[in-house]
C-alpha cells in the first residue's frame, strides 16, 4: 500500500510517517520501481505502536526505546516496566506543576472583582 493508505490504516498522517522516517524511529518504507513509499503490513503494526505510545505521551526517545525492546525477543521485559514507570513519574510530577498552576489561577480569579476597575490581581501578579 502507499503512504496515504498506510496512514489511513494506521491512523498517522503522511507526513508524521515521512518525519518518523526521517528521524529514523521507523524505517524507510520499500519503493517501487516509481519511487513511490510501498508499506506492509508490519510497517502497519509498528506505526499503530508509534501511535499507541504517543497518545500515552511518551516522547519519540522513550518510543524508539520502546520498539527496540519490542523489537527484540530476547530483551526483559523489566527494561519496558522501567521505561513505563520513568514516563509515569514524569506524568505525576506535570500533574503536580499543573495543579499547582490550576491552584493559583483559581485564587486570582477569585481575588479579581471582575468589574468595571482597573485594579486586577491577575495582572498584578504576572507583573510582579
Amino acid at each position: 500500500m502507499n503512504i496515504g493508505q498506510a496512514a489511513t490504516a494506521s491512523g498517522v498522517s503522511a507526513k508524521m510517517i515521512r518525519y518518523y522516517e526521517s528521524i529514523a524511529l521507523i524505517p524507510a518504507g520499500k519503493r517501487s520501481e516509481a519511487g513511490y513509499r510501498i508499506y506492509g503490513d508490519n510497517d502497519l503494526h509498528t506505526l499503530r505502536f508509534v501511535k499507541r505510545a504517543r497518545a500515552l505521551g511518551f516522547s519519540l526517545d522513550q518510543i524508539r526505546d520502546l520498539l527496540s525492546l519490542w523489537q527484540n525477543k530476547e530483551r526483559a521485559s523489566a527494561d519496558v516496566k522501567t521505561i513505563a514507570l520513568g514516563h509515569v513519574a514524569e506524568l505525576n510530577q506535570r500533574i503536580a506543576e499543573l495543579t499547582e498552576m490550576r491552584d493559583t489561577l483559581q485564587t486570582l480569579a477569585g481575588c479579581c472583582h471582575g468589574d468595571h476597575r482597573p485594579d486586577c490581581p491577575i495582572l498584578q501578579t504576572l507583573a510582579g
